[in-house]
C-alpha cells in the first residue's frame, strides 16, 4: 500500500504543482482586462468571463510592442519615453536598475546565465552550482587583485533566492552542462542528475590551494 501510494504521489505532485503555477501566471495575466474600459470587457459583451483572454490579450500586447519597437520611429518612441522616465527622481533609480538587469538577463548578446559553474561554497571542500553573470565593475574591480568573475549561487529547491559571490576564476570550473540542466539539479535537491555525454568524462581538478576533488 505504502509503495502504491508513494507511486501515486510522485505522479501527481508534479501535475498539480504544474496545473498550480499555469493557473496563477494565467490568473496574473488575465487582470490585464482591468485596463480595459468596461463596456469592452467581455463579462460586458457576452456575459461571462473567458478564462484565458487576458493572458492572450497580454501576449499580443508585448508582441506588438517588440514590432513597433523594431522600426526608427518605435525606437524614437522609446527613447523619448525613457527620456521622460529618467527625469523623475524616484521612477529614474528603478527604472534604470530594472532595466539593467532586463537587458542583461533577456538580451540576446548578454552573458548572464549562460554558463554553469562549480564552486566551492560554504566553505573550502563544500561544492556547490553556480552560474556566472560576468565580471566585477565600477569601483569594487579596483579593490580586487588578480582576475575575478561574478557569481550567482542559488537555494535549493527555490532558484530565485540566492547569493551574489565574486571569486577568483581559477577557484571556478566550467561544467559540461547546460543551464537548464543545472537549474533541475538545483530545483530536485540533486534527485534528478544531468545525463552524461556518451564517451565523456568529466573530471573535476581541485582549485589551487585545495585538496578537495570531485569527479562524475
Amino acid at each position: 500500500m505504502r509503495k502504491y501510494f508513494i507511486t501515486g504521489l510522485l505522479v501527481l505532485v508534479p501535475l498539480a504543482i504544474t496545473l498550480w503555477v499555469l493557473n496563477l501566471v494565467i490568473g496574473t495575466m488575465d487582470q490585464s482586462l482591468l485596463l480595459l474600459p468596461e463596456q469592452w470587457r467581455p463579462k460586458a459583451l457576452l456575459g461571462m468571463d473567458i478564462p484565458g483572454l487576458g493572458t492572450i490579450l497580454t501576449l499580443l500586447v508585448i508582441f506588438l510592442t517588440g514590432l513597433a519597437t523594431r522600426n526608427f520611429i518605435g525606437r524614437q518612441i522609446v527613447s523619448v519615453w525613457e527620456g521622460v522616465l529618467t527625469r523623475i527622481p524616484v521612477v529614474s533609480s528603478i527604472y534604470s536598475s530594472v532595466k539593467q538587469v532586463s537587458d542583461t538577463l533577456f538580451s540576446s548578446s548578454g552573458n548572464a546565465f549562460r554558463k554553469a559553474l562549480l564552486v566551492q561554497y560554504p566553505r573550502e571542500g563544500s561544492w556547490t552550482i553556480a552560474f556566472l553573470t560576468g565580471v566585477p565593475g565600477g569601483d569594487v574591480k579596483n579593490h580586487l587583485a588578480g582576475d575575478y568573475v561574478s557569481v550567482y549561487v542559488p537555494t535549493t529547491p527555490n532558484p530565485t533566492s540566492g547569493f551574489f559571490l565574486m571569486l577568483p576564476r581559477a577557484d571556478t570550473i566550467e561544467l559540461d552542462m547546460s543551464v537548464d540542466e543545472a537549474l533541475k539539479y538545483i530545483v530536485s535537491m540533486g534527485v534528478v542528475a544531468p545525463e552524461q555525454q556518451p564517451g565523456r568524462k568529466l573530471v573535476i581538478d581541485s582549485p589551487p590551494g585545495s585538496d578537495a576533488a570531485a569527479s562524475n
